[in-house]
């Protein structure tokens, strides 16, 4: 996939789906579906903003669900030839719809189909939405597409109702919304290996500094990467109160399974949330719980197998 972050050198003439785009939920893939069915002469490209528009706006760094690492990998999946990443400045911010179609999707990109989201807005302040992209476009011959909202049981699939979902222990809509389990894509790095004292060595987790993290708590999980199958597991984040932790941590415990995996990037898989972080009052009451969560995992894991 071509990415680029300058509209003067994207392949040129596209098919563009224009968005935010975080998280590839559902609801994004019907807005991206039709510039894949093009007439096979247009490059399929996916137009986005980077930095997101609120974190511009707000001045304060915005945690995502897929930082633009993971966002490619997610693209190429789905058969997208080229990502445009639209600076997101003043200057973009203060062109107003019409020259936003006339100096973006016109001049730069010569796009000859756009599909935009429902909800879709544009342009300085805002003023612009998917029926104003629609006119202004026909008067360049470039046809719009206008896709439905996609709803979850009668609430709207979004990247803000995936994050609250996330953020409060509902993995299970959340993993509905997107399409696929939430993933926590890092390198294993050194921790303080406590795990492997109690005889649950874990894999210390660190991620890219934008990706959001789900609530704290412990998650049934599965992790690829380490072998040819994904592996069953178990993953605290969390500050790990029973040992005075004082930062977050994100420690999986592989079920089933020894070995070295310092320096290796793995992805974990969230499947299901299995209980809230929680201190004990010694470290034998701790080693009794994670057995028992990993017992929970197991039969969770096994019954969605």
């Amino acid at each position: 996939m071509w990415i680029t972050s300058s509209p003067t050198t994207a392949l040129t003439p596209t098919a563009v789906a224009l968005g935010n785009f975080d998280g590839i939920h559902l609801g994004h893939r019907q807005v991206i579906a039709p510039v894949l069915d093009n007439d096979g002469q247009s490059r399929a490209t996916v137009v986005t903003f980077s930095p997101h528009p609120k974190e511009f706006f707000s001045g304060e760094p915005r945690s995502l669900l897929t930082p633009q690492e993971e966002k490619v990998l997610y693209l190429e999946e789905i058969g997208v030839e080229q990502l445009v990443l639209l600076p997101f400045n003043r200057e973009l911010a203060s062109l107003t719809p019409q020259q936003f179609v006339e100096e973006i999707l016109v001049n730069q990109l010569q796009a000859r189909q756009v599909s935009v989201g429902a909800d879709f807005c544009f342009g300085y302040k805002r003023t612009g939405n998917a029926e104003v992209l629609k006119a202004i476009a026909a008067t360049f011959g470039i046809s719009v597409t206008i896709v439905p909202l996609l709803k979850f049981h009668g609430t709207r699939i979004s990247s803000s109702a995936i994050r609250e979902a996330l953020l409060s222990g509902q993995l299970h809509p959340a993993n509905r919304m997107l399409g696929r389990s939430y993933r926590l894509i890092g390198q294993v790095v050194t921790g303080q290996q406590i795990g492997r004292t109690i005889g649950f060595p874990t894999a210390n987790l660190q991620l890219l500094a934008d990706k959001l993290v789900p609530c704290h708590g412990v998650y049934g999980v599965r992790v690829s990467g380490v072998g040819t199958e994904p592996i069953l597991g178990v993953m605290n984040i969390g500050n790990r109160p029973t040992v005075n932790g004082l930062s977050q941590t994100l420690e999986v415990h592989l079920l089933d399974w020894s070995g070295d995996l310092y320096g290796q990037t793995i992805t974990v898989e969230l499947e299901e949330f299995i209980r809230p972080e929680q201190r004990f009052a010694s470290l034998e009451d701790l080693k009794a719980q994670i057995h028992a969560d990993c017992e929970t995992a197991r039969t969770a894991l096994t019954a969605i197998s």
